[in-house]
């Protein structure tokens, strides 16, 4: 899919009205300030090469690519970056990777899925006419986008994490609760995770920026105080890590509880048998002279004694209060 959009008076037309390029010669007409190319196909990457001489490598989105070369400037005054942008859904959270490559003053994205911030930035540009100038504000307002979208999954996990507090630090948790607990956790753990990751990368991509001397004066400070913004989505995801740890060790805290409870169970019923096995084994021994072989009442007698030598401990462990 290949979609651009156009500046027309400052105004960002194409957030107004996304059009998608079915042709080469459509492509022919636009003076595009982005064009936005989700999972291109060969003949759409032809189409760009054409009428732009700009060629888009195959492994441009490739999650493998080395560091260092995520970020650099062409010869020619080319910039390419390789950003990650975040995708929360119920199905599957994961890091997305897109190019960006700064041609001409063409702003290119290429990316293999539709991106939450993406259908912001354009949402955006429809209720703010005047958002977009150039092909550089794109890429910043993309950025600005990615923060606000990441610090609203942060709210979100906060409340599921007081929705999950709530149940952890009531009396009492059995294990099948405590299970679905850590569970929850550690969905909310990978997903803080992710985004930490996310805003780290963003803040790398406007540092390169800020460093390349490309950013006017406005658009300068525009970044610095995203930066700010990442500076305060850092602090939060920190927060919430050590919120998440909290859950997590009261979680198994309630879990060893549990597990001691049964335990204790088992080592009290041990020792109070302790003393009816041992009655039973000097009954059990084979000796000619034993008085209460004779005894009519010998067998009830051994009974009781073992009876009773149960119920003394457990009378005693009830009074220590070592059952409860």
């Amino acid at each position: 899919m290949l979609n651009v959009f156009t500046l027309d008076n400052g105004r960002l037309k194409g957030g107004l009205f996304q059009e998608e390029i079915e042709s080469a010669e459509d492509l022919a007409q636009s003076r595009p300030v982005w064009v936005d190319l989700e999972l291109p196909s060969a003949e759409e990457k032809g189409w760009i090469k054409d009428r732009f001489g700009l060629v888009i490598p195959e492994d441009i989105v490739d999650e493998d690519l080395e560091e260092s070369a995520r970020f650099y400037e062409e010869d020619n005054g080319e910039l390419h970056i390789r950003s990650d942008f975040l995708i929360d859904d119920d199905a599957n959270t994961r890091n997305v990777r897109v190019a960006f490559i700064l041609h001409n003053n063409v702003l290119f994205s290429i990316h293999n899925e539709d991106l939450p911030v993406f259908r912001l930035l354009r949402l955006r540009a429809r209720r703010i006419p005047a958002l977009i100038e150039d092909a550089k504000d794109v890429l910043l307002k993309l950025y600005d986008a990615d923060a606000e979208y990441s610090a609203d999954i942060l709210e979100g996990i906060y409340d599921k994490l007081e929705t999950v507090s709530a149940r952890v630090l009531k009396k009492d948790v059995n294990d099948a609760e405590a299970g679905e607990v850590l569970s929850a956790i550690a969905r909310e753990e990978d997903l803080n995770g992710r985004i930490r990751r996310n805003v780290m990368d963003t803040r790398r991509a406007l540092s390169f920026m800020m460093r390349s001397r490309m950013l006017n004066a406005e658009q300068f400070e525009e970044s610095r105080q995203i930066l700010r913004d990442i500076d305060s989505l850092d602090s939060h995801t920190a927060f919430l890590f050590d919120k998440i740890n909290f859950l997590m060790d009261a979680t198994v805290g309630f879990i060893n509880i549990n597990q001691n409870k049964i335990i204790k169970i088992f080592s009290v019923a041990s020792v109070a048998l302790l003393p009816p096995t041992l009655i039973a084994s000097i009954y059990g021994m084979n000796f000619k002279f034993m008085p209460e072989l004779d005894y009519a009442w010998g067998y009830p007698f051994a009974l009781g004694l073992m009876a009773a030598s149960v119920a003394a401990p457990f009378i005693y462990f009830r009074r220590k209060g070592w059952l409860r």
